[in-house]
């Protein structure tokens, strides 16, 4: 049995509060994903409420191939993304660099980088929220599903869409952006 399958079953039986527990454990997950992809809290309250009536309607087509986190976290970013489209806001940085030098960097990045660890000192947490706001929204959301929701590598392929190599680049490109960010901001020499 897949160890989603009981409270799924409970919320598409209509039990009391099978719902509200599905949207607690995973409020925190779409609230996360939707708030960095849009930067706004009163659209990520509107986007992730949307998110919760979408997955209340489509609960019945979940098919267990993946873990309910993952879909509903698939749902969130497809909404946040249509959402951000409308707005025409691109949600990706165009890159300039070779294939030769998107290899070499990727290999200096090992994927177990705690930025978290390395930023929580003094008052760089100010420093690092603003220049997360400067990333653009999947940066962003890559590194808050990768480091602060310790989603795994092939979770975000199902949330995202994205092939698993675009996901590592990507990660590596907002940790690279975001590293250089940090250092302007507190006048560090690269």
């Amino acid at each position: 049995m897949h160890p989603d399958q009981t409270l799924v079953e409970a919320v598409l039986a209509r039990q009391a509060g099978a719902f509200e527990r599905l949207v607690r454990q995973h409020q925190r997950l779409v609230w996360h994903l939707v708030q960095r992809m849009v930067m706004d809290a009163e659209d990520t309250r509107d986007l992730s409420q949307e998110v919760f009536f979408r997955v209340y309607q489509k609960l019945h087509q979940f098919r267990f191939d993946c873990s309910l986190a993952s879909w509903i976290g698939r749902v969130a970013f497809s909404i946040a993304t249509r959402h951000l489209q409308r707005r025409h806001i691109p949600i990706e940085e165009t890159w300039s660099g070779g294939e030769e030098e998107d290899a070499a960097m990727i290999d200096m990045v090992a994927d177990d980088a705690d930025i978290e660890a390395d930023l929580v000192r003094g008052d760089l947490l100010r420093h690092v929220q603003r220049a997360m706001a400067n990333l653009s929204p999947i940066h962003r959301t890559l590194l808050t599903l990768y480091h602060a929701d310790e989603l795994s590598i092939a979770e975000m392929v199902i949330i995202t869409g994205q092939p698993e190599g675009t996901i590592k680049n990507s990660l590596f490109r907002a940790r690279q952006r975001l590293r250089v960010a940090l250092q302007d901001l507190i006048e560090v020499p690269v």
